[in-house]
Order: C-alpha cells, then sequence, then structure tokens
C-alpha cells in the first residue's frame, strides 16, 4: 500500500507536465509505425489509428481530462500547418507530371467532392439521421481543420465532425490500397488524387508511404476539395433540402 502512493504521486507529477502528454503522443505514432513496418506495410496496421487507440487508452485509462491533454500535446497541432505547406515541395517537384494530367484533375475534382457530400448526406436522410448530424457529417472528406469550420457555420457539430473527419482519413488510408488493387488502377497519380480528396490527410500520408507520385497528387486533391467544398457545399446541403 505504501508503495503505491509514491507510485500515484509520480504519475500526477508525469501528468500534469506537458512534456509527458508531447512525448506519449511520438511514442504512440512510432509505435504505430514499428508495428506497421513489422506487418510489411500492410494497410489495415495504420500508424495513425494505432496512435489513436494507444494515446485514447491511456487517457480513458487516466482520467485525464482533453484539454489536459491538449496542453501537452499543442505542439504536434501546431506543426500541421508546416506540414500542409510542406506539401508543395513534392508538388513543385512533379510539376510537369501534374501539368500532364490537369485536364482529368480539373473534371475529377467537382465530381469526386460532390459525390463525397451527396453519398454521404443521402445515406443519412434514407437512415433518419438528425439534420444536425448530417451537416456535421457532409464536411468528411476535408481536412479537419476546413471541416469543423464549415461545420459550425452551418449549424452542425464541430467536435463529431471532427471525430467523422478522421474514421473518414483511417478508412480511406486502410482500403485504399487493396480497393485500387482490385479495380487495377495502376496509374499512382489517380490513385492519391482519389485517396486525397476523400480521406485528406490521413490518406495522404498513406499515399505517401506507398509512392511520392501518389502522395503528390493526394496533397493537391487535399488542398483542392478544402477549397472546392467551403464554397459549394452551403449549395449542395441546400439543394438536398438539409
Amino acid at each position: 500500500m505504501s508503495g503505491s502512493v509514491p507510485a500515484f504521486g509520480l504519475w500526477a507529477y508525469l501528468s500534469a507536465s506537458p512534456l509527458f502528454w508531447l512525448s506519449a503522443t511520438v511514442l504512440a505514432f512510432l509505435l504505430g509505425q514499428r508495428l506497421a513496418a513489422l506487418a510489411g506495410g500492410h494497410p489495415a496496421v495504420n500508424p495513425v489509428l494505432i496512435a489513436i487507440l494507444a494515446l485514447g487508452g491511456l487517457i480513458a485509462l487516466t482520467g485525464t481530462p482533453y484539454a489536459t491533454y491538449f496542453a501537452g500535446a499543442q505542439f504536434v497541432h501546431f506543426m500541421l500547418g508546416p506540414a500542409t505547406v510542406a506539401l508543395a515541395v513534392p508538388l513543385y517537384r512533379h510539376r510537369a507530371l501534374v501539368r500532364r494530367h490537369l485536364v482529368p484533375l480539373c473534371a475529377a475534382l467537382p465530381v469526386g467532392s460532390l459525390v463525397a457530400v451527396v453519398s454521404a448526406v443521402g445515406l443519412a436522410r434514407l437512415l433518419g439521421v438528425p439534420s444536425e448530424a448530417i451537416v456535421s457529417l457532409s464536411p468528411k472528406s476535408v481536412t479537419a481543420a476546413v471541416a469543423m469550420g464549415l461545420s459550425e457555420e452551418l449549424g452542425g457539430d464541430p467536435a463529431l465532425t471532427a471525430v467523422l473527419c478522421i474514421a473518414t482519413g483511417v478508412f480511406g488510408a486502410v482500403v485504399v490500397t487493396p480497393l485500387m488493387n482490385a479495380l487495377r488502377i495502376r496509374n499512382f497519380a489517380a490513385r492519391g488524387f482519389a485517396v486525397g480528396l476523400t480521406s485528406h490527410g490521413i490518406g495522404t500520408a498513406r499515399a505517401f508511404a506507398v509512392d511520392p507520385v501518389a502522395g503528390a497528387f493526394a496533397g493537391i486533391a487535399m488542398a483542392l476539395n478544402a477549397v472546392v467544398t467551403s464554397l459549394t457545399l452551403p449549395l449542395v446541403l441546400r439543394w438536398l433540402g438539409v
């Protein structure tokens, strides 16, 4: 019994330190990467999903408030901005290839953006999902920061939108490789653009892990879809009667 008191005191000290939760976040992702490597890069063993489950389990097990966790891990959140800007580097390297695919990209972008919204909203309405939840679901294929802003502006729940965005990204990252293989789509530009458009940052990370060309086109799709959906989503929801 006496040994548990020092242990509890040590945990209380560590859990209150911002450095602890930053370290836990990094270690959880490194664990995910290690397990993915041991699995031979199998798409079902997704590092982001593993990190989410590990961190979520630790937070739940210790009863740590999310605000306490975020106070430590916010540096990772801050680095999302520079990481997104850094996607311009592979885009520049493959600029000649992008120019050659410019026409099909311009055609696929609005179609993919519209299908991502209409399919989700249509299925949710068939299942009798409440309007607020439908609005929260509608920008699920847009990068989380933009999706949460859209959701709040249109009357949805930004927290629910964030969860749905993460779930969409993880699901897309897991299924994209076997799905594209089953469809016999070998063009890495097309594969990357598809996953970036539908599964934003997490899908883009998976695309980079598979092929640099796929990663570059996924980054393009992620950025452009955020712009297109921001402009069209209010009109689409009104057209769908949400």
